[in-house]
């Protein structure tokens, strides 16, 4: 069943990890997807593997630790296919992994609050005005089970993820009146290309943090994200949404 014929989506970070499947599953439901991520090469490469044509699919250029950019990513959006309906603000850094909160640099706080609590706040500043305008719609903000539980050695990651959360949380109390829901997911660790790039011992010891004993999906995660922009969960908003095998259950 096509669920979002006649929807215009955005998603970030869109070229990889999970962003990238959450764009080919909204494409493959009836949405006409807008892929954005840094690298040009590739947001050209995946909005052409999504619809050779590009006229179901076009790709944008988007840093969105920069919010011109993120402001020009919707414009580009409404103009090329009239409108925004759907939004899924994934696109994030961790930063340096594995140093305590006096070894993390001034520098790597800066780099992944922009990136990682910022992109999202520049999204919703402008995606918002664009759905209302469109007649309503619904987003999704990526946050992650660190982003209500502590983990050890990403501070600046853990405190972005927390933020995320407020940000989903506000921002659905403001315009629950004005046909736009806002939740957030927290995914645990899943299995991604980037992922698998890690050594043996290492992805054993991620999925045995899980209580299921194993990494999520990219395909469990973007079909979460797919339910929550569908008219399925129109009375949802405002939620935060584990998606972590039990992670945070404890």
């Amino acid at each position: 069943m096509q669920h979002f014929q006649g929807k215009i989506a955005l998603v970030t970070g869109a070229t990889d990890g999970i962003g990238e499947t959450v764009a080919e599953t909204l494409h493959r439901l009836g949405a006409k997807v807008v892929v954005a991520a840094r690298d040009p090469v590739r947001v050209v490469s995946k909005a052409r593997e999504l619809d050779p044509e590009l006229k179901t699919a076009f790709g944008v250029v988007c840093d969105v630790s920069d919010p011109e950019a993120v402001q020009n990513l919707v414009r580009k959006t409404v103009e090329t296919f009239g409108a925004l309906h759907l939004a899924v603000n994934n696109a994030g850094t961790p930063g340096t992994v594995g140093k305590t909160i006096p070894q993390q640099t001034v520098e790597d706080w800066q780099t992944v609050i922009s990136t990682s609590l910022g992109g999202i706040f520049y999204g919703l500043k402008y995606e918002i005005p664009a759905i209302i305008e469109s007649g309503g719609g619904s987003i999704v903000n990526l946050s992650a089970a660190n982003g209500v539980v502590g983990i050890s050695g990403v501070g600046p990651y853990t405190a972005a993820k927390h933020g995320v959360v407020g940000l989903t949380k506000t921002a659905a109390i403001e315009f629950a009146q004005h046909s736009v829901r806002v939740n957030a997911v927290g995914p645990g660790y899943v299995d991604t290309p980037r992922m698998r790039e890690r050594p043996s011992e290492v992805l054993e010891k991620f999925a045995a943090s899980h209580p299921m004993d194993r990494m999520a999906t990219r395909q469990e995660v973007a079909d979460f994200i797919a339910f929550l922009l569908s008219d399925t969960a129109s009375f949802c908003t405002g939620g935060f949404y584990p998606i972590d095998g039990g992670y945070t259950a404890g």
